[in-house]
């Protein structure tokens, strides 16, 4: 799908050092917002992470400003992104947020910029894996995990991207895991975990380049080691091979991603409650999600679309994460 009247969703970070970075909110804003261009792009000291939707010719025009613009001294002229395509804008506005990490660790002096494992492409990624003496992680959130994973895949159980330090504190050891192999959903998070694995003594460590994203449009299906879907940070909740749309919708209250046989649960009550969360909600947010929906239902029965208020990701953690 590449008509214009589609939009072109790109997925892309860097991992740089920038001292002036708050320079850039303000140009990377209006430049957008100027274009239509809609999504999340995080600013830092060691970088750029964003995801953002528009049209084909203003994400064209975005890319080269942002690689080209003098504004930005050629930080970012070796940026590189995913593309995937949607029937509508997965994102309800733009922002261009400043922030301690452009992906939350939660641990200083643990920068790609300063150290990091050995980049892995998508054609060679199988050949890794299948390694007996390799071990496997996925560096994503158990939510995302539930969805899909490498087989064999060792999943850490983490809630947010801030416990897998504990995770390989208490799990894994640099004298026994002599070679390791991580992945993630745009390969942000697994490189940064690649600083951190060296930085606590592992020695081989390898991470997947342009992570699952670019694993699932570059390695053919027949060929693929990938079971099910993969979780995005948008409003197409999950995609499939070749980057099309998937089939799961997703939680209101909790975030969960869910399948369509879930969605048949008696637990399950469209943006009110699913068999994750059906018997933990708090009466207070249980009296919110009722009042949004009610929100959303008049707002379909009059043909407008209710954005509705921004509420804290409290299963899922930070929207960042990718």
């Amino acid at each position: 799908m590449t008509s214009v009247t589609n939009f072109l969703t790109i997925a892309f970070y860097h991992f740089i050092e920038m001292e002036s970075y708050q320079d850039f909110q303000k140009p990377i804003l209006d430049f957008c917002c100027d274009n239509d261009i809609k999504g999340t792009i995080l600013l830092a000291t060691e970088g750029i992470n964003g995801t953002i939707s528009g049209n084909q010719v203003s994400i064209i025009a975005f890319l080269d400003f942002i690689k080209n613009n003098n504004v930005f001294s050629d930080k970012f002229k070796k940026l590189e992104h995913k593309e995937s395509w949607a029937s509508t804008n997965p994102f309800y506005r733009m922002k261009v947020r400043l922030k301690k990490e452009i992906v939350a660790l939660g641990i200083e002096d643990v920068s790609p910029t300063k150290k990091v494992g050995q980049y892995v492409k998508p054609e060679d990624w199988n050949n890794l894996i299948k390694d007996p003496n390799v071990l496997v992680i996925d560096t994503r959130n158990d939510y995302e995990v539930d969805i899909g994973s490498f087989k064999n895949a060792l999943n850490p159980k983490t809630k947010t991207f801030r416990e897998f330090p504990k995770f390989v504190k208490n799990q894994l050891n640099p004298a026994k895991q002599k070679k390791v192999a991580m992945f993630c959903t745009g390969g942000i998070r697994c490189e940064k975990a690649t600083s951190l694995m060296l930085e606590r003594g592992f020695q081989e460590v390898y991470h997947l380049q342009g992570g699952i994203l670019k694993y699932l449009e570059k390695v053919p299906e027949k060929e693929s080691l990938w079971q099910g879907e993969c979780f995005v940070f948008d409003q197409r909740v999950a995609v499939k091979h070749n980057l099309i749309e998937g089939d799961y919708d997703q939680c209101f209250a909790c975030r969960h991603p869910l399948s369509p046989d879930e969605m048949k649960s008696h637990h399950y009550k469209a943006g009110i409650s699913c068999p994750y969360c059906y018997n933990h909600l708090s009466s207070e947010k249980l009296t919110s999600v009722k009042e949004r929906q009610k929100q959303i239902e008049l707002a379909r029965a009059r043909g407008d679309i209710h954005i509705g208020k921004v509420i804290k990701k409290e299963v899922l953690g930070e929207s960042d994460e990718r």
